[in-house]
């Protein structure tokens, strides 16, 4: 089945019941997102996924929340469903549906912070060293780091621009994406979704397995 095919989506044919916003998830106070400095969340991983996102590292809202791509203003979740991998904009708290659409998410670096660039080198690299052995573990058939500068820090490849990488991931075939996060100014929602979608062509033209 391609990845993202809304047939596999739970809830599909009824398109779901919509979370998030209206109210439903009230907003971290200030106290409770300087408390979330420097935890970790649960990876959205099983064995055998299409794709497995790579966050840079969880923010504070996300940290505070538990939902991977929380903070209002990040737009991975309209860049997912933009390019085709959901049938429909999810809330970051429906993150749960990703994994039957064959989807996950993990971070670089596990510990929560305001903005990525307080992360240190060394923690990039460490990370990429610890996410190499996650994916020989679970062994998706695709990597998508979502963050050039990250993936160039990490894995000491300077010149790395967007797109597939020539080089493999513990077997896996590797992909890097722009940052979703409102910060980066360089990309627009429609580039974003773009970006995701040329993943996922890429993606169901070489099926897993």
């Amino acid at each position: 089945m391609p990845v993202g095919d809304p047939r596999s989506a739970p809830g599909a044919a009824g398109g779901g019941r919509r979370t998030g916003p209206g109210g439903r998830h009230p907003r971290p106070t200030k106290e409770e997102l300087a408390l979330a400095a420097d935890r970790t969340i649960p990876d959205l991983i099983v064995p055998g996924l299409d794709v497995l996102f790579v966050g840079i590292n969880p923010g504070l809202w996300s940290a505070a929340t538990g939902w991977h791509f929380a903070r209002p203003g990040n737009r991975f979740w309209p860049a997912l469903h933009r390019g085709g991998f959901t049938p429909r904009q999810l809330h970051p708290s429906e993150q749960d549906q990703l994994p039957a659409l064959g989807l996950g998410i993990t971070n670089m670096v596990a510990r929560a912070s305001a903005r990525a660039d307080e992360l240190a080198a060394a923690e990039l690299v460490a990370g990429a060293r610890l996410l190499t052995e996650k994916v020989a573990r679970y062994r998706p058939a695709w990597v998508a780091v979502v963050g050039v500068t990250a993936y160039r820090i990490g894995f000491a490849r300077p010149k790395a621009g967007f797109g597939p990488q020539p080089e493999a991931l513990a077997g896996a075939r590797l992909w890097v994406l722009p940052n979703p996060s409102g910060l980066n100014a360089h990309f627009t929602p429609e580039t974003l979704g773009a970006a995701f979608a040329e993943l996922r062509r890429a993606a169901n033209d070489e099926p897993h397995g």
